[in-house]
């Protein structure tokens, strides 16, 4: 009966948390004090029900537990601030008492936490510059324009960097050396909602930074032969090409002969529509007092990372599944004139006849169209014997080492692993394609995903969400040739 009473109540702490921020997000405003001071204390009775205290046990083993606990915290400080460790751990010092000694230290030699208001000089701007580079030197990052001072901020923990923050805020240096890691997490929580809090939006940036850099970079291939889309909203939009053809083309006009009218008639394109994908994460309460600093950048990393290869992974789903498009038939299928009849790897032989049959492709009219093949898209393991194939004087294969017609062929040559994945133990497809004949839209064209802190109600820490909006879309079937493969 206890535990189901403390669970009614920790859902109503939840509740009114979410219902003050509720409150203020519909006012337009950040946190009063008095929210604050309710929005901690709500938080510290969360955090009690979620960590109770252990009730009875082993005295023996809570004192080991406490002593390790204090030794810990103990070499953290000395660690951070340059200080011996030994001397404070002999003689049984306390964790506040350490404090107090790390700020008499910083008085005497002039603490670095303070000289930060140095870089007030070249304004608010320029301070978080400074720490937001120094997050990023802390993960790796190389920044080779970063100051000094990031290179000094560069040396403290997130507890220190929250204190900074805090300090310029209006809070007292020296008291927020005294608080616990759990204190200053608190702290800079409940200032999340606050425009002008330094830390959170610090925080933002290196998070927004850290998903550009790493999407960009991420290696895939669809964006080699897919055309790049951009739709204003989620509704399903129709596109529309005028065609021009059969009796419509131009006319031989005789001497004193008039012009006949011709009527260009509009074809309906597929319907291109995008959704949105996404997901959660937060820097817990764990992941800042264990200063894991790679927590900013690794996991909305990997997040960035996965939009992307999702992504490929879709696109290369389109050319395997061989689905249903705008004309109600397969996308690869024997009316649409572009699927080999016959399977085999991409020899020499099978590539010219796919070749041959895109060059061969006709308008709506029935009439000849150009389209020369650009790409030939394969599975992992052909790499090499397409590299003989085009790179070769001699025909690979034949009796006479005839002359290979293949040779500098310019051909773009893509392989993706996407296929093996999609084939697993079957027959291994390939495909060439003539150009963008199948399209990625982005929403409003933005291709790099969005993050946004949320704050969460019940959560000590910061939250984002992350995500991307887009379709793929099959816009002509006559730029695309399948050959169904062998299995290997």
């Amino acid at each position: 009966m206890r535990g189901k009473n403390m669970k009614k109540e920790l859902l109503e702490k939840i509740s009114r948390q979410q219902a003050i921020l509720n409150q203020a997000k519909a006012a337009g405003r950040v946190l009063n004090a008095e929210e604050e001071r309710e929005m901690g204390e709500l938080q510290k009775g969360i955090e009690k029900m979620k960590n109770p205290e252990p009730a009875g046990g082993d005295d023996a083993q809570r004192a080991v537990e406490a002593e390790r606990q204090r030794v810990g915290e103990i070499a953290d400080l000395c660690r951070e601030f340059e200080m011996d460790t030994a001397e404070f751990i002999k003689n049984g010092d306390t964790v506040d008492s350490v404090r107090q000694a790390v700020i008499e230290k910083l008085k005497q030699n002039g603490s670095p936490l303070r000289s930060s208001a140095r870089v007030s000089d070249t304004g608010e701007e320029a301070f978080r510059q400074d720490l937001f580079d120094a997050i990023l030197i802390r993960t790796g990052q190389s920044m080779k324009n970063a100051t000094p001072e990031a290179r000094s901020f560069s040396n403290m923990s997130l507890r220190d960097m929250a204190i900074v923050c805090l300090g310029r805020d209006g809070e007292n240096e020296g008291g927020l050396l005294r608080k616990s890691n759990e204190e200053i997490l608190e702290m800079v929580s409940r200032r999340a909602y606050n425009p002008e809090a330094a830390f959170p939006a610090i925080l933002d940036n290196a998070v927004q930074k850290s998903i550009v850099k790493i999407y960009e970079e991420e290696e895939t291939t669809f964006q080699l032969w897919t055309g790049k889309g951009s739709v204003k909203d989620f509704k399903p939009t129709k596109d529309r090409q005028y065609l021009i053809g059969g009796s419509g083309g131009f006319e031989l006009v005789l001497e004193n002969g008039e012009l006949k009218a011709s009527k260009p008639f509009t074809k309906e394109l597929p319907i291109r529509k995008i959704d949105t994908y996404g997901t959660t994460f937060s820097m817990t309460r764990q992941a800042f007092i264990d200063d894991d600093i790679g927590f900013i950048t690794e996991v909305p990393a990997y997040y960035a990372k996965a939009a992307k290869r999702k992504i490929n992974r879709q696109v290369y789903e389109v050319l395997y599944n061989n689905g249903t498009i705008y004309d109600g038939k397969t996308l690869f299928h024997t009316d649409h004139k572009n699927l080999i009849a016959t399977a085999s790897d991409p020899t020499a032989k099978a590539i010219q006849e796919a070749i041959l049959k895109m060059k061969m492709q006709k308008d709506p009219f029935d009439q000849a169209i150009s389209i020369n093949p650009k790409y030939i898209i394969t599975p992992v393991g052909y790499e090499f014997d397409l590299y003989t194939i085009f790179n070769s004087a001699g025909m690979p294969g034949t009796a006479n080492n005839d002359v290979n017609p293949l040779r500098n062929y310019k051909m773009g040559i893509i392989e993706d692993a996407e296929l093996n994945a999609l084939a697993g133990t079957g027959a291994l497809p390939w495909f060439m394609a003539g150009g963008k004949h199948i399209y990625v839209d982005y929403l409003n064209g933005k291709e790099v995903p969005t993050i946004v802190r949320m704050e969460k109600a019940g959560v000590l820490g910061f939250s984002w969400d992350i995500y991307l909006d887009w379709g793929v879309s099959v816009v002509d079937f006559r730029g695309l040739v399948k050959n169904p493969g062998k299995t290997v």
